[in-house]
């Protein structure tokens, strides 16, 4: 994700398109799962990351395909084997534009604000 993105918070749209497909990409369960498997392995190939969830190869692969379109894991392929990791730059943009996305559409309430 581009500072663009992180800067403009939805403020346009095609900071918004970017926000709402990477956004889009989390929104399933066991993407999330994969990313969290994903940060705490390293980079992995599909077979490694298969052997983690009840889910079929196919599967795996369909939600790790979307991850990479999205920008949010990067994929190479060493010596006959696809390996996927996370992009951790992208991930760190998703979190700054989201959380300038909730500032800017729900700014924190003074104390006096709060009371009434």
């Amino acid at each position: 994700m581009n500072t663009d993105l992180q800067q403009q918070a939805c403020h346009g749209p095609a900071a918004a398109k970017q926000l709402a497909d990477k956004l889009a990409a989390l929104s399933h369960p066991a993407r999330i799962g994969i990313l969290l498997q994903l940060g705490g392995a390293g980079p992995c190939c599909c077979k490694q990351v298969v052997e983690r969830f009840d889910l079929a190869q196919s599967t795996v692969s369909q939600h790790l395909k979307i991850l990479v379109a999205a920008g949010l894991v990067r994929h190479s392929n060493r010596a006959q084997r696809s390996f996927y990791e996370i992009d951790h730059e992208a991930m760190a943009g998703v979190s700054s534009a989201f959380a300038a996305l909730a500032t800017n559409c729900c700014p924190p309430r003074t104390e006096s604000e709060s009371r009434g």
